[in-house]
């Protein structure tokens, strides 16, 4: 049977999708694959397609777009024999991560070309994190664990000495903290890294995301005399998990904030160029160094330990920023000079709210 494009529906043989014309039988069993299921015609146009391919980034202005899944695609035209391989795409129109996919393409008859998906790069992506995750974990956790130890022989020691009893309880409080910090830092990077947020995406409006990620820093921003303000308010979309875009904005204002002398002013800016939406945090701040601009995302990395001790930084913030950006096909890029201040822009892939309801990406 072949598949055509019609405007009429038999509604107990066919479902119409667009236009297009499929068994109904097939489309059942379409629902029954753990697969996410596309159907093209010789145009490299949708004829059928599953929600999650919406999410996969794999179409572009209503067509099939990606070298390496066009390249498997023709070749199961030109020898009608089914293909199977693992291959990699982008997770949006820009930034670099990767999504790890198994596909199998098969032709349907002369015209249809069947293509099934599975996302494989959940289990390699957290397996390897999960490694390294846990090596920098137990570094970490030993200065602050080791600290305590050291101050609680002390406090026992100077039980006589009300003065060296008070300030060696300071010390224990301030590494208290720390460790509350970094244990809290350390259980939202494990979330982040084992929940992937365009599995089941939800269409985010980032203004709300925005207000909310100020809000959250009011208290550290009034404690160190600093002005946060928000710029031109307008909607913009994306398609993602909202807390996970609370905590990467947040965390950018929170730094933006731990690096800025007293009585300066962070202005955080909502903005659209072309299909992105892009966060601008921008600082009257130290600056950084053109040496550490490359390093700032790594975990635990700290540009001035000093400062990040008084601080209470963890180390982690930025890096936490990377792995929400990447989770939802976008980037984070900085933009810093020494004495003047730093710019950090979260840029996502923009989506029309509306096109979310028929399953398509804008």
């Amino acid at each position: 049977m072949i598949f055509r494009k019609s405007q009429t529906v038999e509604s107990e043989e066919i479902r119409n999708l667009d236009g297009a014309v499929l068994p109904d039988a097939l489309l059942r069993i379409f629902e029954l694959l753990e697969d996410d299921v596309l159907v093209i015609d010789t145009e490299d146009s949708p004829i059928f397609q599953s929600p999650g391919i919406s999410t996969l980034n794999i179409l572009k202005d209503s067509r099939l777009d990606g070298d390496e899944i066009l390249a498997i695609v023709r070749a199961v035209r030109r020898t009608r024999a089914p293909h199977q391989g693992l291959i990699e795409i982008p997770r949006g129109p820009f930034g670099k991560g990767k999504r790890k996919i198994k596909i199998a393409v098969t032709s349907l008859d002369e015209d249809s070309i069947l293509i099934l998906i599975n996302d494989e790069s959940e289990k390699a992506r957290v397996d390897a994190i999960r490694r390294d995750f846990i090596a920098n974990i137990s570094h970490e956790l030993k200065t602050p664990i080791g600290a305590l130890s050291l101050l609680s022989e002390a406090i026992s020691q100077a039980k006589d000495d009300p003065e060296a009893m008070e300030r060696f309880a300071n010390r224990i409080k301030s590494e208290a903290k720390r460790l509350e910090d970094l244990v809290r830092e350390i259980i939202n990077l494990s979330r982040l890294q084992g929940e992937d947020p365009l599995t089941d995406p939800h269409p985010i409006e980032m203004g709300a995301v925005v207000n909310e990620a100020i809000a959250q820093a009011e208290t550290n921003a009034e404690s160190r005399q600093i002005t946060v303000e928000r710029g031109d308010k307008h909607e913009a979309w994306v398609l993602g998990d909202r807390q996970q875009l609370i905590m990467a904005v947040h965390n950018l204002v929170e730094n933006a904030i731990n690096y800025s002398p007293e009585g300066t002013r962070v202005s955080v800016e909502l903005k659209s160029v072309g299909d992105v939406i892009e966060v601008d945090v921008v600082d009257q701040g130290i600056g950084i160094k053109e040496t550490d601009l490359e390093r700032i995302f790594e975990r635990f990395y700290r540009v001035d330990p000093a400062r990040s001790r008084e601080t209470g930084g963890t180390g982690l913030g930025l890096s936490i920023v990377k792995h929400v950006a990447q989770n939802h096909g976008g980037e984070v890029k900085v933009w810093s000079k020494i004495g003047v201040g730093s710019t950090f822009a979260l840029r996502l892939p923009s989506v029309d709210p509306a096109s979310i309801e028929s399953g398509e990406r804008s």
